[in-house]
């Protein structure tokens, strides 16, 4: 049994949430279907990534209100409204897409604290 904290570092960083390797994408937008170290398969379910889409909406949304809020704070009371709409525009569009990899590998590890890994799920003896 893995630690949940361990498996959430993992997730946070790109790793497998199991065995911590990091060659997970072949592209940023591309992960392998399974983790060349331990054969996890991380779409454990079908609609398995619909957690990892809405785990991304929830932090760029969260950006999204941090930045607008500091924004105004730093600029009250005189608001440029122009370098704001531009300022959460450009947040709106970088944010999840630096965070999606992220999601993926996060979500995963959500899910297997969870849902434990099956015996069967990972081969154990490959990187123990």
């Amino acid at each position: 049994m893995i630690p949940v904290s361990r498996l959430l570092f993992r997730g946070s960083t790109k790793a497998c949430p199991v065995c911590g390797d990091r060659r997970l994408f072949k592209k940023w937008f591309t992960m392998i279907e399974r983790c060349p170290t331990c054969n996890l398969q991380f779409e454990r379910i079908e609609g398995h990534w619909s957690g990892s889409l809405g785990l991304n909406t929830i932090v760029s949304f969260g950006t999204l209100l941090l930045v607008l809020v500091i924004g105004l704070i730093v600029t009250f009371p005189e608001f440029p409204i122009g370098l704001l709409i531009a300022v959460n525009v450009g947040t709106a569009v970088v944010v999840p897409l630096l965070f999606f990899p992220i999601s993926r590998t996060l979500w995963t590890a959500i899910d297997i604290a969870m849902r434990p890994l099956e015996e069967d799920e990972v081969d154990w003896e490959s990187f123990e």
